[in-house]
């Protein structure tokens, strides 16, 4: 490997990138570890990362953008970032990545599995004496979704708590998240919910509606009768797939069944 580059590994406080840091932590001693920290991602995030640090026995950069969600909200005029318009990863995850690589010439490790058909790292724009080089150790080296939990499992820091949930991560507010993690939101973090409902806004005059799911506002969400439904149906689809499917983790069971309802692939900045 060429020492004139830096060695960078973007984590996003979920389980691959997280197996990725442990994967290579001896094999690349002068890695630098980065998070971009929107200020608006779950505790149990924070938690996670922490102890990661720890294991590493490195400092994780914090990237914090300039300006934060609420400033970019003001500026959309109010609308919520959703599949079809990303703002929140252009502005609060890529755009701070890039300004601490700045002009260097760096390889960037990217946690896509063996498993996975996924696309890597795209740069905001093409700049020719940037030089970002992705990276993808679990690709060449064939590392699939079972050898991560192994990673995970072996190195004592197991998953973070909020995949008892969820099984995304990213901001608490997330709009890829499924009606069940919702849910589990509401039951785990009432406050992060009602904080997340306090960003819908509804003109009765138009009947515009700016809301994080397309299909529901999360005041109709939490009503007592839709939470029934919601968790009938995954219950529901838990049990069929548990039976189904014996041999597998109760984790991978959770991924598949939410993925059931939707199984958009989410920004891969992230939820690696």
């Amino acid at each position: 490997m060429s020492q004139n580059r830096r060695h960078i590994l973007g984590l996003s406080g979920g389980k691959d990138s997280s197996a990725l840091a442990i994967y290579m932590r001896d094999k690349v001693p002068q890695m630098e570890y980065a998070f971009c920290d929107t200020g608006k991602e779950l505790p149990e995030t924070y938690e996670f990362l922490d102890r990661l640090e720890a294991f590493l026995g490195k400092k994780v950069e914090r990237l914090n953008a300039d300006r934060d969600f609420d400033h970019w909200l003001s500026v959309f005029g109010g609308l919520l970032p959703s599949s079809q318009v990303r703002w929140c990863t252009r502005l609060l995850k890529i755009k701070p990545f890039e300004e601490f690589i700045g002009d260097d010439s760096a390889y960037n490790y990217v946690a896509i599995r063996a498993d996975e058909n996924r696309v890597g790292y795209k740069p905001l724009k093409n700049v020719e004496n940037r030089n970002i080089e992705p990276k993808y150790p679990f690709k060449e080296d064939g590392i699939t979704e079972a050898d991560v939990y192994r990673i995970l499992e072996e190195s004592g820091l197991g998953l973070p708590e909020y995949y008892k949930w969820r099984t995304r991560s990213g901001c608490y507010f997330c709009f890829y998240q499924r009606k069940a993690e919702w849910v589990g939101l509401m039951e785990k973090h009432p406050d992060l919910f009602e904080l997340a409902k306090g960003y819908e806004k509804f003109n009765d005059e138009t009947g515009e509606r700016y809301t994080w799911s397309q299909s529901e506002s999360l005041a109709e969400l939490s009503d007592a009768e839709r939470i029934e439904q919601i968790k009938a149906s995954y219950n529901k689809s838990m049990a069929r797939k548990t039976t189904s499917q014996p041999n597998r983790s109760l984790l991978e069971i959770l991924g598949d069944t939410l993925d059931d309802e939707d199984d958009e692939e989410p920004c891969l900045i992230c939820d690696l």
